[in-house]
């Protein structure tokens, strides 16, 4: 009956109207009735996220740690930082009589929070959270307390897993795949902000793929307020997945300004497992050190745009035994594509130790694959570590002292731990060394345009510079941010 109605109501328009209306108003009558047949996204959301908080919320823990750490000291002069005062009154206070007495230590108190990846306790938190702890204890939403212990930590991607346990089979959450998520979508991140216990708070992907310092970084940018004591917690998505761990906040007064930092599932998931397989990270390991490519650059290497990643310096390890040299353009690594030097680092580092990789270069305007056996980053860092920690010789050359970089050294002059070179120690007075402005702290980097490492190779160079009867000898010297070159006297 209804469709009879329908069929009539149009026949009296069509007699109403002339044809050419008719037709127009039917192709706009049809056109609402097309719209009116598609979802509106928006109605498929939630009214309230309170059954999924309720699902979820029991997986959730707030983490309370405790360490000890040195009571301050009750004099406490007050004087300009780097003021010679400074040092009176520092050896002062350590030849009083009291300083020979062991200081008095307290115990300090951290919050964060964590979430629950297993039924038999394992634990996922961020790096600083539990850092330098001595006792970790976890809150359950349900009021119970739980110890627990340290499986492993990366505090490249502040990562940790921890481990609990329990006569129960706990509560857990999965891990989703963070590359899905789109910017704009929906997440809910749960915590302990502030110490106030389990919140929930709501928020959109404000955006992807954020690096803020690490070589692993992969962070997604969220307005869901994020505050202190909500390190360590989960970002999840609609689904009720962890997308993402909280880890940071850009704020210029300490709170939420909607601009949060969660590390990327895909980032957590890999580190989780080496974690719970090996107690540590394993990180493959090429071998080169690289730089970006400009436009200039690459038109001077033949390149037709700048994706890639140029090799500066090859030494000794993986890329040197496969070949690749100084120069070379690395533009795909295991059949990726390689954008940049943090692609490619990225690459390398979630690649499997010993895995045999072909690497597609650019070379004399030609590409070229060679095949690269990984060795293990974690390996060569710790073979440095112990380099650094051994006393270095100080040497001398034109009324300079200078010496290897260890971490004690690196500690006395406040240099980072990307440095690289030899570090002038001490100048004398009314040397060559002094007269050119040289001065202890400084970097050399390079000597006659060879890359300088240890202070022998110094010594070398110059040597080489003495057979070659050269009257002066060019030093690359880094102090701070500028880099300059400085020619001294051959002795």
């Amino acid at each position: 009956m209804k469709k009879l109605v329908l069929f009539s109501n149009l026949f009296i328009v069509f007699k109403k109207v002339n044809f050419y209306n008719f037709c127009n108003n039917l192709f706009l009558f049809s056109f609402v009735l097309l719209i009116s047949s598609f979802p509106v996204r928006g109605s498929n959301l939630p009214e309230s996220f309170a059954d999924l908080v309720e699902q979820l919320s029991p997986a959730v823990v707030n983490i309370t740690t405790t360490a000890v750490v040195p009571e301050r000291e009750q004099f406490n002069p007050m004087v300009p930082r780097g003021s010679p005062f400074e040092d009176f009154f520092r050896d002062f206070m350590e030849k009083q009589p009291g300083d020979q007495q062991p200081k008095r230590q307290r115990r300090g108190t951290a919050l964060g929070s964590g979430f629950i990846i297993s039924s038999d306790g394992l634990l996922v938190t961020n790096n600083h959270v539990i850092e330098n702890a001595d006792e970790i204890k976890i809150e359950m939403l349900n009021g119970e307390i739980l110890e627990a212990k340290v499986l492993g930590t990366d505090p490249k991607t502040d990562v940790a897993l921890l481990k609990v346990e329990s006569k129960n089979k706990l509560p857990f959450v999965e891990f989703g795949n963070s590359d899905d998520s789109r910017v704009g979508d929906w997440v809910l991140a749960i915590g302990n902000p502030l110490g106030q216990g389990f919140s929930v708070s709501a928020g959109i992907i404000s955006a992807r793929g954020r690096d803020l310092q690490g070589p692993y970084d992969d962070f997604i940018q969220t307005d869901a307020a994020i505050n202190r004591g909500n390190s360590g917690g989960p970002l999840f998505n609609t689904s009720g997945k962890v997308i993402g761990v909280n880890t940071a906040i850009l704020s210029p007064n300490g709170g939420s300004i909607g601009i949060g930092f969660s590390m990327s599932s895909v980032v957590v998931q890999k580190v989780v497992n080496q974690l719970r397989d090996y107690g540590e990270t394993r990180r493959g390991w090429l071998g080169v050190r690289i730089q970006n490519l400009n436009s200039e650059v690459a038109e001077a290497l033949g390149l037709e745009n700048i994706n890639g990643a140029l090799v500066t310096d090859v030494p000794e390890g993986p890329a040197r035994k496969a070949g690749i040299r100084s120069g070379d353009v690395i533009i795909e690594f295991d059949g990726l594509k390689i954008n940049d030097s943090s692609s490619l680092v990225k690459a390398v580092g979630d690649s499997e130790v010993g895995k045999d990789v072909d690497i597609l270069i650019w070379r004399d305007g030609n590409q070229k694959t060679l095949t690269v056996k990984l060795g293990r980053l974690e390996n060569v860092q710790l073979s440095n570590e112990k380099n650094q920690n051994r006393s270095s010789k100080i040497n001398e050359y034109a009324g300079m002292s200078f010496t290897d970089l260890t971490n004690e050294i690196r500690k006395r002059f406040d240099l980072s731990d990307e440095s690289i070179g030899v570090v002038v120690v001490g100048v004398n007075d009314n040397s060559p060394a002094a007269e050119r402005g040289i001065k202890p702290g400084d970097i050399i980097q390079k000597v006659d345009q060879v890359d300088i490492n240890t202070s022998k190779e110094i010594l070398k160079v110059v040597d080489e510079a003495k057979n070659n009867k050269k009257s002066s000898i060019l030093f690359l010297i880094k102090r701070g941010l500028n880099v300059r070159f400085i020619a001294l006297p051959i002795n």
